[in-house]
């Protein structure tokens, strides 16, 4: 991909960097693309992993996974975009349709190619869809991997259906988005969380119970009893082997663990015969297709959800992002916010 940016180097926390973004002249779009002019991201896990090299080294990759922002310029063959629509990006952008398999996993932006903090990204039109319709930038930029992420767990993976019971783990971007899609559909939701300052603003979003994990270590009783004895027909268990044998006793027989994050550990001892004996379907999940995404935003303008956003920082505070990304005192999606920066690079 093309780009443009600002210089800066990330190195404001420890372990941060060597990242830099670097200004270039946009790249007009070649045949089948799209320039766009970015004008946010918004932090994930996956983002922090990068730049603080637990995947591995990365120099001089631009970071940040999602992006959003507006049409520039198209190139030939392009008619699903015309200059000023606005776009959100793929976190697979080979991830088109139909089943995963390696092939569509080669390419993810701010990791295994450039990411959307800078000014400018010229790419196939196929690693976009449009954004929600009245969205901002900043909204949109929360989509790609948080959302997409949620939905596929819970509509496309376990299916759930009005009277279901959701888990959802904590305050970040996935369980926010899993609760707002849980209740659209009609389930009900049991959260948890560390903080009653935090399960007062789940109440608030519509959980309808509320259980705080550091008071009752064993959390998956307290589950089991909020659902009436039966336990959640869809868990979205994003502490991996830390977390996972609590998320197996607190699912029903034959409910769904949908796999999509390792925030409690890598590794750990899981109990195979309680996933064996309850019938439990253990699905991995890693964010979802260009067909997912474009049903996931019909939804989204249906039902009316719009994002939690908990806070936004201009690109040169990137690094000032991921500490309190770090900090874990953020209650929902945080931001990268590159038109504002982009103004004040203007000529008055």
């Amino acid at each position: 991909m093309g780009a443009s940016g600002r210089v800066l180097r990330l190195g404001a926390i420890e372990g941060i960097g060597p990242f830099a973004l670097s200004r270039e002249t946009p790249v007009p779009p070649g045949p089948g693309e799209i320039l766009i002019r970015v004008e946010a991201s918004s932090l994930n896990y996956h983002d922090y992993a990068v730049v603080t090299g637990l995947l591995g080294a990365r120099d001089g990759v631009t970071p940040m996974s999602d992006g959003a922002g507006i049409v520039e310029a198209v190139g030939e063959d392009v008619t699903d975009f015309k200059p000023g629509d606005r776009v959100v990006s793929l976190f697979f952008p080979l991830w088109q349709d139909g089943d995963i398999c390696p092939a569509y996993t080669k390419i993810v932006p701010g990791d295994r190619g450039q990411g959307f903090a800078r000014d400018h990204v010229t790419a196939p039109a196929s690693w976009f869809t449009p954004a929600p319709a009245g969205w901002t930038a900043a909204e949109s930029a929360t989509l790609p991997c948080a959302a997409l992420t949620a939905w596929r767990a819970l509509m496309v993976e376990a299916r759930i259906k009005p009277g279901d019971w959701v888990l959802t783990q904590g305050t970040g971007g996935v369980s926010l988005f899993a609760l707002q899609f849980a209740k659209a559909a009609g389930a009900r939701v049991v959260a948890t969380s560390s903080s009653d300052a935090k399960l007062e603003r789940l109440r608030a979003m519509g959980a309808d119970a509320l259980v705080n994990y550091r008071e009752t270590p064993e959390w998956s009783r307290a589950v089991v009893e909020a659902t009436g004895g039966f336990g959640a027909d869809a868990v979205v268990e994003i502490g991996g082997a830390g977390t996972l044998a609590q998320s197996i006793r607190a699912a029903r027989v034959g409910g769904h663990i949908a796999l999509i994050g390792v925030l409690a550990g890598y590794r750990g001892e899981v109990p195979t015969a309680e996933i064996m004996g309850r019938n439990i379907r253990l699905t991995g999940i890693t964010v979802g297709s260009r067909t997912h995404q474009r049903a996931m935003i019909r939804a989204l303008e249906a039902s009316g959800i719009r994002p939690v956003i908990d806070r936004a920082f201009p690109l040169e505070q990137l690094a000032d992002a991921f500490a309190w990304q770090a900090s874990g005192a953020h209650f929902g999606k945080i931001v990268v916010d590159l038109a504002q920066g982009q103004e004040q690079d203007r000529p008055a």
